[in-house]
């Protein structure tokens, strides 16, 4: 029997798969068995309702894909009422990931949401533009994030798991202040900024110009920033970027993971999530493993980071 069970930021899941968010929305429901989930992400919620970025949202690039959706949001009212309930029908527990443009606000939803019946933790998307820093992402440095994480730690009991962005040349140092003030958990990362044009129309493919790169060709980047966590902080880490099979997770898991989020994948394959699962038992029967615990971190290296990659 392969015990695929794991326990991450304050949750114990069954197993260490769970959509990224964004990616993720109850009428897959009728595609894969949700129960079999290791957890529910959702997609971000902010307390106002917003209607994104212009179109076109989404283009197709070599190996993944550029989205600049610009968190449409029907408001926190209207998740509670009619998101929640649904997901209430199903065993993995419900992280809800939440954005908002100040400390302040990340802080007035993360206590609201805390009052609600269902919701098991916190996601901090704290890759958005933050109002108090001139719009710079919240976790592009050290000091910004841990104010962020400070005011949402006083707000909330429940698990704190917080999304970094993979666009700071800081990874570490930011990972680092997000433990320091209260993070259960890190999910390194969110997508890489990046920018595609048609060369017929001479126009930007996406409407915001440019947005965020997912898929399998950010993964050694994003691989290499949870290896960078891993030596940085103890709390667990979910790795997430270009994640399409359990080859990816457990190359994720070695560096230093301790579960996963699969995102664009599941645009291609709605079932990837459950062939992850079901790849990492077959992984772990060939290699005569009871389950994942002695992966995390297990990568064998010379011990050797050139200080420049750690910055």
């Amino acid at each position: 029997m392969i015990d695929l069970s794991v326990d991450v930021g304050g949750l114990r899941l069954s197993n260490p798969v769970m959509p990224a968010s964004g990616t993720f929305a109850d009428g897959l429901a009728n595609t894969i068995d949700f129960n079999r989930l290791g957890a529910f992400v959702t997609k971000t919620i902010t307390h106002e309702k917003r209607t994104g970025n212009p179109v076109p949202r989404v283009a197709e690039v070599h190996s993944g894909m550029l989205n600049a959706i610009g968190i449409p949001s029907k408001g926190s009212d209207y998740f509670i009422r009619e998101s929640i309930p649904f997901y209430r029908k199903f065993s993995p527990p419900l992280v809800v990931s939440i954005s908002a443009p100040s400390n302040d606000g990340f802080a007035r939803l993360a206590a609201e949401l805390s009052q609600v019946e269902g919701v098991a933790a916190i996601e901090a998307n704290i890759s958005c533009p933050n109002i108090e820093e001139d719009g710079k992402a919240f976790a592009m440095h050290a000091r910004s994030t841990a104010a962020v994480v400070k005011a949402l730690r006083a707000s909330t009991s429940l698990p704190l798991w917080v999304k970094l962005t993979p666009n700071t040349g800081e990874i570490a140092n930011v990972a680092r202040a997000a433990q320091e003030e209260g993070a259960d958990a890190i999910v390194a990362a969110n997508t890489i900024l990046g920018m595609a044009i048609d060369i017929d129309t001479r126009r930007p493919k996406l409407g915001n110009v440019m947005g965020g790169m997912s898929g399998p060709a950010i993964k050694p980047i994003v691989v290499r920033m949870v290896y960078q966590c891993h030596r940085a902080v103890s709390i667990p880490i979910i790795g997430c970027g270009g994640i399409s099979t359990a080859e990816d997770a457990i190359e994720y898991m070695l560096a230093g993971a301790k579960a996963v989020q699969v995102g664009t994948a599941t645009f291609i394959h709605p079932t990837a999530m459950i062939d992850v699962i079901d790849g990492l038992v077959q992984y772990c029967r060939r290699k005569g493993l009871p389950g994942l615990q002695g992966l995390v971190g297990a990568v064998e290296d010379t011990g050797f980071v050139p200080f420049e990659a750690m910055a």
